[in-house]
This record gives C-alpha cells, sequence and structure tokens, in this order.
C-alpha cells in the first residue's frame, strides 16, 4: 500500500515533553491542517522509527496515543488510518494522562508472554535465607569476607561438576569450571578468550541475539545458519567449510533451541563433532534451561560426548534458584578455563563467595533437587495447560510443537500475520508478546516464543484468548 505522506516534524528532546507526545501532536496538527485527511494511511511503526531514528517501542507509544484519542483507527491485516470522524468534530478528545505519568503500554499491561522466565513465586526463597543465616552465624564467619578465588569457590565448583557428571555424562573436575554472574557473562568470557577479529561463528538463525552480541563485540563475523525440525541445519556449515570459510566456533543451543524450542538430532550432534574434530573450530554449547524436561530424560549435552575434543558448555543455576540470583559457569580444557580466570579477574576480582556457599548448602541438603522435582512437575502441568488452551482457541491458526522441556511454546502463524498490529491489538487488551525481531532479522522471522512459566491459570488462560482474538 502506497504512503505518500511525508515527515515534517522537529522532535526537541530537551523540551521537557515526552518524544512519544511530540510526535503525536505533529501527526495531530498535520490531521487538523487537512495535509494528512481522512482515511489516510500512516506510515507503520518500523518507517516511522527508521525515519526519526528512535527506538521503534517510542513510535508505537505515540501511535498509541493516537488510538487512545481517537484521531487514527486500526485496520485489521491492514494498518493505521486517519479517523473518518475526529476528536473535535462534534466530540471531546479523551483526557490524556499527566506528563508524570505518561500513557505507556507498559502501564496497563498485565499479561506478559516473556521469552521463558521462571516463575519466581516458588523459588526456594526460605531455604535460601536459612543457609545464610546458618553461614553468617558460624565461628568463623570472618573469613568468607576476605577475597577468595577469581573462578569461584573450591568447593561449589567441585559442586558443579559432581551435578555435570552424574546428570549430564561429563567427564571434568572443578578445574575446568569458572562461575560465574549468569550465563551472559560466561558467553561474555566465553567470547573474549576465544573469538579475534575477523574470526568467522556459525550461529543459528532464529537465535540468541545476545550471545551474538557478545561474539561480535569479541570481533566475531557472524555465519547465519537456518534450523529446522531437527536443530542447526549443519549440512549448511558443511557448505561454508566447503567453499573455503574458516570457522573459528559454533554457537548453538541444542538441548531447547532458543528460540523455536527444538532439540538437535543425534545424527547432527555427530556429524557437527566430525566437523569440529576434522576442521578444529570449537563447539560453543549453551544449554540455558537443562533441567526442565517433561520426558523421561533429558538429552545429554554434546559437549558430554566422548568424540568431542573443542568445546566450551554454558549453563546456568538462575533458573532454578531464582532469576534474580546470578549464578553461571562456563566448562571448558583446563587451560582454557585459567584464561578466562585472568580475563574475569580484569572485570571482576571475583564472585559472590556467600552466595556460592549457600547455594552449595543448599545442593548438599537434598532442596535444589527437591525443588527441581517439584518445579518440574508444576511446569510441566503448566505447559499441558497451554497445550490444551492452543487447541481450544487457536486450532488452524497456528503451527507448533509441544515442548518436551523449557517454559516456552514455539508458535507460527499459518497465514500471514501483521506483526506490528498484532502487538498494537494485543497491547489494547494489556497482552505483551516479544517481537520477532529479537530472533533475527534477515530473513524476516514469522515464529514467537509464548512462555507459560511465570504466568498463572488465569493469566494463561486470558492472554490465549486475547491472542485468539486478535488473529
Amino acid at each position: 500500500m502506497l504512503r505518500p505522506w511525508k515527515l515534517q516534524m522537529k522532535l526537541e528532546p530537551h523540551s521537557g515533553k515526552a518524544i512519544y507526545l511530540q510526535i503525536a501532536d505533529a501527526i495531530i496538527e498535520d490531521i487538523k491542517s487537512g495535509r494528512l485527511k481522512a482515511g489516510a494511511a500512516l506510515p507503520g511503526s518500523r518507517v516511522l522509527a527508521a525515519a526519526l531514528e528512535l527506538n521503534r517501542n517510542t513510535v508505537v507509544e505515540a501511535l498509541q496515543v493516537l488510538l487512545h484519542e481517537e484521531w487514527v483507527v486500526s485496520v485489521e491485516r491492514k494498518g493505521i488510518f486517519v479517523a473518518a470522524q475526529l476528536p473535535n468534530a462534534g466530540r471531546p478528545a479523551k483526557p490524556r494522562l499527566p506528563k508524570s505519568d505518561p500513557p505507556t503500554p507498559e502501564k496497563s499491561v498485565h499479561i506478559v508472554f516473556d521469552d521463558g522466565h521462571p516463575d519466581s513465586k516458588i523459588a526456594p526463597v526460605n531455604a535460601l535465607a536459612r543457609a545464610y543465616r546458618q553461614l553468617f552465624n558460624q565461628k568463623a564467619k570472618w573469613k568468607m569476607m576476605g577475597y577468595a578465588n577469581e573462578l569461584g569457590d573450591p568447593a561449589f565448583r567441585k559442586a558443579i561438576a559432581h551435578m555435570l557428571n552424574h546428570q549430564r555424562g561429563m567427564q571434568l573436575d572443578e578445574h575446568q569450571i569458572c562461575i560465574t554472574r549468569g550465563s551472559q557473562m560466561a558467553m561474555y568470557l566465553a567470547a573474549q578468550c576465544l573469538i579475534r577479529e575477523g574470526d568467522e561463528v556459525v550461529v543459528e538463525h532464529p537465535g540468541y541475539m545476545p550471545a551474538w552480541r557478545a561474539l561480535e563485540h569479541a570481533g566475531a563475523k557472524l555465519l547465519h545458519v537456518p534450523v529446522d525440525q531437527d536443530g542447526i541445519r549443519v549440512d549448511k556449515i558443511a557448505q561454508y567449510i566447503a567453499a573455503g570459510r574458516k570457522i573459528k566456533a559454533v554457537y548453538i543451543t541444542p538441548h531447547h533451541q532458543y528460540p523455536t524450542t527444538v532439540t538437535l538430532s543425534l545424527q547432527r550432534r555427530l556429524e557437527l563433532i566430525r566437523l569440529s574434530n576434522k576442521h578444529h573450530f570449537t563447539i560453543m554449547e549453551d544449554d540455558y534451561d537443562n533441567e526442565f524436561h517433561f520426558g523421561y530424560r533429558p538429552i545429554l549435552p554434546v559437549s558430554s560426548l566422548e568424540e568431542v575434543k573443542h568445546y566450551m558448555y554454558i549453563g546456568t543455576m538462575s533458573k532454578v534458584v531464582a532469576p534474580a540470583l546470578r549464578i553461571g559457569y562456563l566448562v571448558g580444557s583446563a587451560a582454557t578455563i585459567e584464561k578466562v580466570g585472568q580475563l574475569r579477574k580484569m572485570i571482576d576480582v571475583q564472585g559472590d563467595t556467600i552466595m556460592e556457599q549457600a547455594v552449595l548448602q543448599l545442593i548438599e541438603d537434598g532442596t535444589i533437587r527437591r525443588h527441581i522435582k517439584k518445579a518440574t512437575a508444576y511446569y510441566r502441568s503448566k505447559r499441558d495447560l497451554t497445550a490444551q488452551l492452543l487447541q481450544q482457541h487457536l486450532e488452524g491458526k497456528l503451527q507448533y510443537t509441544i515442548p518436551e522441556g523449557g517454559l516456552a511454546f514455539w508458535l507460527v502463524p499459518i497465514a500471514k500475520i501483521d506483526w506490528e498490529l498484532l502487538s498494537v491489538k494485543l497491547l489494547k487488551r494489556g497482552v505483551k508478546i516479544i517481537s520477532q525481531e529479537i530472533y533475527g532479522k534477515h530473513p524476516q522471522v514469522n515464529g514467537f516464543r509464548l512462555s507459560y512459566g511465570a504466568l498463572s491459570e488465569v493469566q494463561l488462560r486470558e492472554g490465549i484468548a486475547a491472542l485468539a482474538a486478535c488473529l
């Protein structure tokens, strides 16, 4: 559809008036002056954001103001148009909220389908508080207050090694582990230690963009490889190699691929390892939600297979204990971890030793094991309810596979979707979904993650019903 209206607005960041209101008022002035006539189509939020060099969320807020005040109307699958009857034509405009409380969409949002967050309400908070109290009541508590090892508390690292060996089939000791403040810090350290300017790194597409940014910051040139129902297309990696590309690393999320939730098949795992061993590239494995698996048993990590020679393994306990407690870990050869430790000391002399000892206590007394068992049953029940609601409300509109683990569904619309319009319509109902742009841009990703972990049953029912009404 042609949108001939040209932007003529001057924004003043220091005027004291919110930018989104400046945009809305400029469009209102063009409507009043006749430059924008009834029925005229407005540019989409992406076009406006690019033209004004602003964050798209700011433009979406401006459009929300125009919709709220009835200067424009939203037409399903077509876009946003100037209203036929304007607010000043016999009807007063709806009042705006005061400047101190701007009418951003997030203010009214009460259901957020995030990308897979756990439910903090079931975190073992009381047990963790008890562990902290016991630590501070011990006689030699002063020993905890000094400097410690940059790789993390040795006893805690040994416990993580024991867990990985017995539950994930790995063969390592504490000297191959660095405790980090969450998995993103582990990803950053791994990228900085491995990548040099111009190195080519394969990533999944769609994929996890925070990891892409860490790799690019280290100097990597990313090669995007598509994902299908069996995980990353390893044959495409082989084609890159055959074409002479010198691949330094391959970043994967093979257990529950982010964002699609698919599992990398055994055949592709073995082929990836064969290519890695032959061409000496590192497999960077991000196992971000291994604990929550609803089948008979989780698939073991690629890094656990005895054939693998070049690997770095990233995991987290933040989803198990609580997201606010940043507990990640990076696994590699002893030489690699020594290098990681040297870099870690430049940005963070040591981790949170007291927290590590508190969580260690929960591991040793069985609290973590019992919590994972309880949480897995809890999330399995939520997953089943979500599957039931999707079938009830969205059968024939979306394609999806019921995931064997993790905390989210990957939904792919059958018909072509105007994602921008869908997002705006859902926000009007108090529901927010994550923009598919965070999964990759080239090509455009036609799908989104719908997380059920942090939502109540009432929220799931209302949110999925709203999604069905807007599709």
